[in-house]
């Protein structure tokens, strides 16, 4: 799919996912491209290679790690040609992500239980919401927990998402987020729902108060329903980059982080910190976002990620 043809008015997940990783593509794709061809890989284009792998976030790390493996196939392949380069990285790096590539298992538990949390602006609510109109979709029923108790346009556009998808919500002006979500995992076994969502105030890892509080959230959850929550996700907003390692690290401390979302992959050239992840602090992506629309939320999967990224 060429990057400049339009996006059709009722695309594919492909094409979306081709589109939104246009950045990152244009960025990692187009510079080996331009530093092998027509010539083969020396020491020269190598050295850019590895800086175009940086550009990408890969971080210092996983780029060396990344280019010791891509060596390795051009020795098996006893070539260093440029479509032979490109293969053998695309290969690297659907061997590094694709144990990321986990599905949510939605029917062990009834309610399913999935905590929501991450720093300011991520895009929580906006994924529950998105999350919760494919849950129904699929048949499931949704209870939403506004747990953000503190910022009122996060339960108010909550509210928008429930109201808009005939889904309650449970929620409160203000108060303690831990007994909203004791009182939201109650309601949901009451009313025999498949699957609560339940969101938090973001909160960045240096504010130990905040972290301190949403561990509490987590421990009066399991109080709550032995097992729940039964997802810790976290949502990671792509512009981050490499500081995603450190909120990775400090949410999981907090409440054991068993999944990632990742956002706004379409405003990012950087896409390449995936591969940080899976390298240094891996944990299942469930989904990914690549626009603001409810079909650009997609569970993650690792060929596609590679083939929309180098293509």
């Amino acid at each position: 799919m060429p990057d400049n043809e339009a996006l059709p008015a009722v695309a594919t997940w492909h094409q979306r996912l081709w589109t939104g990783l246009k950045k990152s593509r244009t960025s990692l794709g187009d510079g080996i491209t331009s530093l092998v061809t027509p010539a083969r890989l020396d020491d020269n284009s190598l050295q850019e290679l590895e800086d175009l792998l940086l550009q990408s976030d890969m971080g210092v790390s996983t780029t060396q790690h990344v280019l010791a493996q891509v060596q390795q196939q051009l020795q098996k392949r006893g070539s260093n040609s440029a479509m032979v380069v490109r293969d053998a990285l695309r290969e690297v790096l659907y061997t590094l992500l694709q144990p990321l590539q986990q599905p949510l298992d939605i029917v062990a538990h009834s309610p399913f239980v999935i905590i929501f949390c991450g720093v300011n602006g991520a895009g929580k609510t906006t994924s529950i919401g998105k999350l919760a109109q494919h849950f129904q979709a699929d048949g499931k029923s949704v209870l939403l927990a506004a747990g953000d108790t503190f910022r009122a346009a996060a339960r108010e556009q909550l509210q928008r998402w429930g109201e808009r998808n005939e889904i309650p919500v449970i929620s409160q002006a203000s108060g303690d987020p831990a007994a909203l979500s004791f009182d939201a995992i109650n309601a949901a076994r009451a009313r025999q729902v498949d699957i609560l969502l339940a969101d938090t105030a973001g909160r960045l890892p240096t504010q130990a108060h905040l972290m301190q509080e949403i561990a509490k959230v987590r421990r009066v959850m399991h109080k709550a329903m032995p097992g729940a929550p039964h997802e810790s996700m976290l949502v990671l907003d792509a512009n981050s980059g490499q500081n995603c390692l450190q909120q990775i690290r400090a949410f999981d401390e907090a409440v054991g982080v068993s999944g990632l979302l990742v956002t706004k992959l379409d405003g990012t050239a950087r896409a390449g910190y995936l591969a940080a992840i899976a390298h240094l602090y891996p944990r299942p992506v469930r989904y990914i976002g690549v626009g603001e629309s409810l079909h650009d939320l997609h569970a993650f999967q690792a060929h596609e990620f590679v083939d929309a990224l180098l293509p």
